[in-house]
């Protein structure tokens, strides 16, 4: 994995909000017909796709932290019913947690390479089963 995006999760304050969220796009994906993917628009379309379908997930900053990534499925651009580009990232539904990582406020996504991500949760003893705010305070303290 070499590649990957990293964005904003915009009205989402902890993981768990994130996972309703995805369950209730899928379910409602499912009762209109269509496939149960989660997927995500937006206006930019990544240049470099293949790379990041090589593996690339996509890296969601939670109240001022990377916590969590999907695996990216797909990346499909389209044109919008005003004729307006924009790309659909297909993601994984399966929610990955990652060590917490502080980041400031952007716009967009972001290009992320492997060496700048977080590694995902479970690499020390018990850091999974801690609650998500304590994992946030250890990573803002310097001890995650």
């Amino acid at each position: 994995m070499g590649l990957n995006l990293i964005k904003l999760c915009v009205g989402v304050d902890t993981v768990d909000e994130l996972r309703a969220w995805v369950d209730f796009r899928i379910s409602e994906a499912i009762e209109a017909g269509r496939a149960p993917v989660h997927q995500h628009i937006t206006r930019m379309i990544p240049r470099r796709r293949d790379e990041l379908l090589d593996g690339g997930s996509l890296y969601w900053v939670i109240k001022g932290f990377v916590q969590v990534r999907q695996r990216l499925a797909d990346i499909q651009p389209f044109e919008d019913a005003e004729g307006v580009g924009r790309c659909r990232l297909v993601l994984e539904p399966k929610l990955i947690a990652t060590r917490p990582q502080p980041r400031r406020p952007f716009q967009g996504w972001r290009y992320l390479e492997a060496k700048d991500a977080p590694a995902d949760l479970g690499t020390v003893e018990g850091e999974a089963e801690m609650p998500e705010g304590m994992r946030r305070d250890l990573a803002e303290l310097g001890l995650l």
